[in-house]
């Protein structure tokens, strides 16, 4: 008789860590958001469907093929920085917040990308960084998570086109240097 009456106080009481909150369902159906601290449940009636972390969390987005406007295709790797703001929302709302995040982030960059020219993408790096977040904070509302940042860790175009810009960049030095020194003889004169 004791070892049930442990068992079931053993099942009764959940202790909720500080930034989770525990998402209880009752006969399978949700019930309740249990908050950091002590809960008691009903054993057998209620169960903890999903524990979810309140704290800031980050997602890096696979690197992805993107085509500019001119048909260059480059690589970005993005961070998405993201908080749980409605358990509730985050659990029922969305099959994986993750996944549907993660291929938001993609098709959304794909867009703002696919609208720029080569050059654009790199000198417009916040740019396209503060659009990604605004567009991935409206669509992600519906399901409880607010999106903090965004953040584009690289910008990869290909072999190709990587070593015609270093020829034009080396290009622009020594004409830089060549106008210098015609600048001093003028000067000398």
């Amino acid at each position: 008789f004791l070892v049930i009456v442990l068992i079931i106080a053993f099942k009764s009481i959940k202790v909720v860590k500080q930034s989770e909150v525990y998402i209880i369902e009752r006969l399978g159906k949700f019930h309740k958001i249990a908050d950091a601290g002590l809960t008691i449940i009903i054993p057998f009636v209620d169960h903890v469907r999903s524990v979810v972390s309140l704290k800031e969390q980050t997602m890096d987005i696979p690197p992805q093929g993107v085509i500019t406007s001119d048909n260059v295709t480059i690589t970005i790797d993005t961070v998405v920085f993201y908080k749980i703001t409605d358990p509730a929302k985050a659990v029922y709302e969305i099959q994986s917040l993750k996944k549907g995040i993660e291929y938001l982030a993609i098709t959304t960059i794909r867009d703002i990308v696919g609208k720029m020219e080569l050059d654009q993408t790199f000198s417009s790096r916040d740019q396209i960084n503060d659009r990604l977040r605004v567009i991935l904070d409206e669509a992600t509302d519906a399901w409880g998570c607010k999106i903090d940042r965004v953040e584009i860790k690289d910008i990869t175009p290909p072999a190709d086109i990587r070593d015609a810009m270093e020829k034009q960049m080396n290009a622009l030095s020594v004409l830089g240097l060549l106008s210098r020194f015609v600048g001093m003889l003028t000067d000398s004169r």
